[in-house]
């Protein structure tokens, strides 16, 4: 089967502030590929001119890309112009996944619950924000990932200093309303929906830190909830997933609050695959393990 796949691009590193992360990931992925005996290469934007690729005989890529021009369409297009299979979701739904007006705006107009949002134009509208969505709430990139420039509000100041550092890495800033619960992630490998993981931080949420760098971070796989809760869960997932239109793979991020009601926080199109990664803990749970997932994840690859 190896051979099928012919040469394979691993797409790593980028320009985005989520760089190391994806050099990460493209490392475990591009190491677990060649231990598979499947021709594959680290490819670097930074380095190498991805309309290059066609020139080289790169018959698909498995990208590891995270955050601006990984995760946001424009490589997807790039690999679509040359009619190079990928992996992960086209170009129309990474953009409308990667922007958080956007996809919360689409399950929004669906009747799937989200938390409240609204954009933020400028300092000035802090009190309109905390009328409609009290305090505390958080204020977010629009287009960022791996929980870089989220900031958690109770005061003014904080709102201040939250704002300045978000509308440094996004022109885009949203205020969302802050759901009190717990946090779960549900994995999605082509047709199949992986055991629902808990995430429970020492941290004020799953920021950065918690998800990378800390070692006192819980991921219950699989969780307690029910059979019942986890149906329902799939159902709702799987619904954020497909009316943003994505496809291959990817992660959803839901909360279920104290009265046991569902709210979609973010997709993924692109998760890490790091040691710290949730879709591979999800993976192993169900005995699928790196390889087999990487595998998983690159036999869904099209153009």
């Amino acid at each position: 089967m190896s051979h099928n796949f012919g040469k394979v691009a691993v797409i790593l590193g980028g320009i985005s502030n989520e760089r190391e992360i994806s050099l990460e990931s493209g490392k475990a992925v591009l190491a677990a590929l060649i231990r598979m005996g499947i021709d594959a290469h680290p490819i670097d934007p930074i380095y190498y001119d991805l309309n290059d690729l066609k020139v080289k005989n790169f018959n698909r890529a498995f990208i590891c890309l995270h955050g601006r021009d990984g995760e946001d369409g424009k490589i997807q297009g790039i690999l679509d112009e040359m009619n190079i299979p990928y992996t992960g979701s086209g170009q129309s739904a990474s953009a409308k996944g990667m922007d958080k007006l956007i996809s919360k705006s689409i399950w929004k107009d669906n009747n799937l619950s989200t938390p409240e949002f609204l954009r933020v134009e400028s300092l000035k509208d802090y009190e309109k924000i905390v009328n409609r969505l009290n305090l505390p709430f958080f204020i977010k990139p629009a287009n960022s990932g791996s929980s870089i420039g989220i900031n958690k509000v109770n005061t003014k100041k904080d709102f201040i200093r939250a704002f300045q550092e978000a509308i440094i890495i996004d022109s885009n800033v949203i205020a969302e309303q802050m759901i009190v619960g717990r946090e779960y992630t549900l994995a999605i490998v082509g047709e199949e929906l992986l055991p629902i993981i808990e995430i429970q931080t020492k941290t004020e949420f799953y920021d950065y830190a918690a998800k990378y760098s800390r070692d006192d971070t819980n991921f219950i796989c699989p969780t307690d909830l029910t059979q019942h809760y986890i149906k329902e869960a799939n159902i709702i997932c799987l619904r954020a997933f497909n009316l943003i239109g994505c496809r291959g793979w990817g992660r959803v991020d839901f909360i279920i609050d104290n009265n046991c009601n569902f709210f979609i926080i973010e997709i993924n199109s692109i998760p890490g695959m790091t040691s710290h990664s949730l879709v591979p803990l999800a993976a192993e749970n169900r005995g699928i393990g790196f390889e087999g997932l990487t595998l998983k994840i690159l036999e869904t690859s099209c153009a």
